[in-house]
């Protein structure tokens, strides 16, 4: 069948899409979300279509191309392509194996990850997938092969050394920026970290949203490989490497009803630390009742679940339990965050002294999965010393920023509201989903001087009516917003 092009002004992130009007679409026997091959000249393209049920938009006679497909076929109104009925992928089968609880093998995980990156399967079609893992669970094996595919359609960091070590923490708490402290030391240590981080989904801030206070976070690809040779390390948005395109897929799909299967979780982690040469991984899962992982009998079962898929993809694992009942760190905002890593880095006395050691503790894990010895007592000579501070210096610089950037510089929002303690005894209960809701609402992380400051922590002593925290927003409208959820939420408790 021959049809005239007509240009719709839509583009998507998903599956390339096309419309035919329904008379069309009955004579060549589809429906929507089937697939069409359309050719031009000696070029074609596979679309899933919709389907036009009138002839205002689309004539019989016509097809709608969205932005994506005109791209590929350097398509004009009005030119004529030949469509033809295609078959459904075979990956298809493979999902609805997996629903009925059928164990995938490499070969049907591959070329469902294949078909997910090249948009052959629409979001709905994706969403069993994740559906089938998250009933029925994942083997090893079977998140092996997940991992592998990702890493397989996905890009590549280059840096030429043996010896990559990297980070994560499963997330779930405010503020916790381990990273900006355990880089620069390990960096400064003689150790490659090229660390790629996110941005906020559903917290105050990310670590890219905090680093992007002091220097750029989005670099092309090269340009990370010279930094990182130059400086042993960085701290990028991994958004903008497409070093695993197929699982930022998966995440945008487990997100409307927060489901994360744990054999995706562990692929979706590992196939990062793979895609830039790492093979010795610290893993940091923190436990608390308003954490991603509420118990420890949940963490130790991923503890070990990370330890025996890292030893089948020849990584060298490490994972840590840590408490996860408060936020790391005083501020909780990128500008915040920012101005407390700081502060750890230059050895003020004021620094949150719970982020320094954490962030020590870790660096030196990381140094010691290596075979640096005494690695605790070098981590804290180069934190000391300054050497920790010149290298990060060296990574804003190299990144872009100012290197010579002062906590004192990094001003929080304009407007501010204190809360107080109603009463004298010591806080027994902070709560992080609170913080949270109260810090997006005063305009974290988009506005990012907006968020808060703790006066106080878990343990503390306080008195009544003494601040326990102050909110910061850049306009008085977010301001109001925060501070109506701040009457709503039990924030902390005092006995």
């Amino acid at each position: 069948m021959k049809l005239k092009c007509k240009k719709i002004n839509i583009s998507t992130s998903g599956p390339l899409i096309a419309i035919l009007n329904i008379h069309d679409a009955d004579e060549l026997d589809v429906t929507a979300l089937d697939r069409i091959k359309i050719k031009k000249g000696k070029s074609s393209v596979i679309v899933a279509i919709d389907i036009a049920n009138d002839n205002k938009e689309i004539k019989k006679g016509q097809i709608g191309l969205f932005k994506g497909v005109q791209a590929i076929l350097k398509i004009k109104d009005s030119e004529t392509v030949e469509i033809e009925q295609i078959q459904r992928p075979n990956s298809l089968y493979y999902i609805k194996g997996k629903l009925d609880g059928k164990e995938l093998n490499e070969k049907e995980m591959d070329e469902i990850i294949k078909d997910l990156v090249e948009n052959r399967l629409t979001e709905v079609e994706s969403s069993y997938f994740v559906s089938a893992c998250y009933r029925n669970g994942m083997t090893l094996d079977e998140s092996k092969y997940l991992t592998n595919a990702i890493v397989r359609y996905g890009g590549h960091l280059n840096i030429g050394r043996n010896v990559i070590v990297d980070k994560h923490c499963i997330g779930g708490i405010p503020a916790n920026r381990t990273t900006m402290i355990v880089v620069p030391i390990v960096a400064a240590a003689g150790l490659t970290i090229p660390k790629t981080s996110t941005r906020a989904i559903t917290s105050v801030s990310g670590t890219a949203d905090t680093v992007e206070v002091l220097a750029p976070v989005g670099h092309k690809k090269e340009d990370i490989e010279k930094i990182v040779k130059r400086a042993n390390g960085c701290m990028v948005w991994g958004g903008v490497l497409d070093l695993a395109s197929a699982d930022d897929k998966l995440i945008k799909l487990e997100r409307p009803l927060s489901l994360d299967p744990e054999g995706i979780l562990l692929a979706s982690i590992l196939s990062k630390k793979i895609a830039v040469g790492s093979k010795h991984v610290l893993i940091d899962i923190p436990i608390g009742p308003e954490a991603k992982i509420k118990t420890r009998k949940k963490a130790e079962k991923l503890k070990n679940s990370f330890k025996k898929l890292g030893k089948k993809l020849g990584l060298n694992i490490k994972v840590i339990i840590t408490s996860g009942f408060q936020p790391i760190g005083n501020g909780i905002g990128p500008t915040l965050e920012a101005r407390d890593v700081l502060m750890v880095l230059q050895n003020r006395i004021n620094a949150p002294q719970d982020l320094r050691k954490k962030g020590l503790y870790m660096a030196a894990l990381l140094m010691s999965m290596v075979g640096i010895k005494n690695s605790l007592t070098k981590a804290t000579e180069i934190l000391e010393s300054g050497l920790a501070y010149r290298k990060m210096q060296e990574i804003i610089k190299l990144q872009g920023g100012d290197p010579n950037i002062r906590p004192e510089d990094l001003k929080p929002g304009k407007y501010n509201y204190e809360i107080k303690s109603e009463k004298t005894g010591h806080i027994t209960i902070i709560s992080n989903n609170s913080l949270t809701r109260i810090g997006k609402a005063a305009g974290a992380p988009q506005d990012k001087s907006a968020g808060i400051y703790l006066y106080k922590k878990l343990k503390d002593r306080v008195n009544k009516d003494e601040t326990v925290l102050k909110i910061y927003a850049e306009n008085k409208d977010k301001l109001k917003n925060a501070i109506d959820i701040c009457k709503k939420c039990k924030i902390f408790k005092v006995n």
